[in-house]
């Protein structure tokens, strides 16, 4: 489970493009705050499951949010401006039929290191989608819950534009966002949706609740970071207890299901001296670290 919102520079309070992610995970994974330098690949790349053909040019440094156990980043931002989250999402193809290939996590990663602005990142997703799949669980095999593997949605904004991209197997629609924008786990860009969402998942039970409390954040105009960091904190977003925003979900036994795992707010800037906030394990009793990029200065 995830969430994720977005601002661009006319409805955000500083004037520039503001991206906001929670990532709701495993109890059990550890993900970790990292900075990947930028790197001329000479050799295939080895993603989670996968060897792709290297970027025909030095790939861009970006900050991440990284599960331990993959390759690939739940979020981050790149030197560029370039901010890309994805979230679960499940359809009618069922996910578990597709052979191990390119995650949702990989994909992140990989629009981070190789595109200069979201456009470029969209199509690039979409084509790495097209060349090699994407496939293999989303979740650490090895955990308690075993594999998971699913489809997924991305936000993907730098400091001029957004877009949101939902995938199916390799099925793809994308839209572009015209002010503000929020996602979560499910299908919502609406041809999409009618076309793809599978008819059984509990979206009003897990998901809605979450994705209208991001829309009201982003109605309350001038979006601000202080605004972004408190909805990420937010216990009030679910009727179903723990399936909130800052998410603490539990079995009936009280054991920890799903818990948000890192989080993240960037002030994407046109002059270049993008700032990010983040932090790992629970937004609401952690303190986010303020970075600066390209000059990663945590303040």
């Amino acid at each position: 489970m995830c969430d994720c919102l977005v601002a661009l520079p006319t409805a955000s309070a500083t004037g520039c493009t503001l991206f906001a992610k929670n990532s709701d995970r495993p109890a059990d994974e550890v993900q970790h705050i990292v900075w990947s330098p930028a790197r001329h690949d000479t050799a295939d790349v080895a993603t989670t499951y996968l060897r792709i053909a290297p970027h025909t040019a030095p790939t861009l440094a970006c900050l991440m949010a990284q599960p331990d156990w993959c390759w690939g980043a739940e979020t981050g931002v790149n030197t560029a401006g370039v901010a890309i989250g994805n979230e679960t999402i499940y359809t009618t193809l069922d996910p578990r039929q597709a052979p191990a290939a390119l995650t949702g996590l990989d994909l992140v990663r990989l629009g981070l290191e190789r595109a200069h602005t979201a456009t470029a990142a969209t199509t690039l997703i979409i084509e790495l989608i097209e060349r090699y799949g994407q496939g293999g669980s989303g979740h650490d095999p090895r955990g308690a819950g075993g594999p998971k593997p699913y489809w997924n949605s991305f936000l993907i904004a730098d400091p001029a534009e957004a877009y949101v991209l939902e995938t199916s197997g390799g099925a793809w629609a994308t839209e572009q966002v015209v002010s503000v924008r929020a996602i979560s786990n499910r299908t919502t860009i609406a041809e999409f949706d009618a076309a793809h969402r599978h008819p059984r998942q509990p979206v009003e039970r897990f998901v809605d609740a979450r994705l209208a409390a991001s829309g009201v954040v982003l109605a309350e105009q001038p979006v601000t970071v202080a605004a972004l960091q408190a909805h990420l904190r937010s216990h009030d977003s679910c009727a179903e207890a723990g399936w909130s925003v800052c998410m603490h979900a539990t079995l009936p036994n009280g054991e920890p299901v799903e818990v948000t795992a890192s989080s993240m707010v960037a002030e994407l800037r046109a002059d270049g001296m993008h700032r990010v906030w983040g932090l790992t394990g629970s937004p609401c009793t952690g303190t986010y670290t303020e970075y600066s990029v390209p000059l990663l200065a945590a303040r």
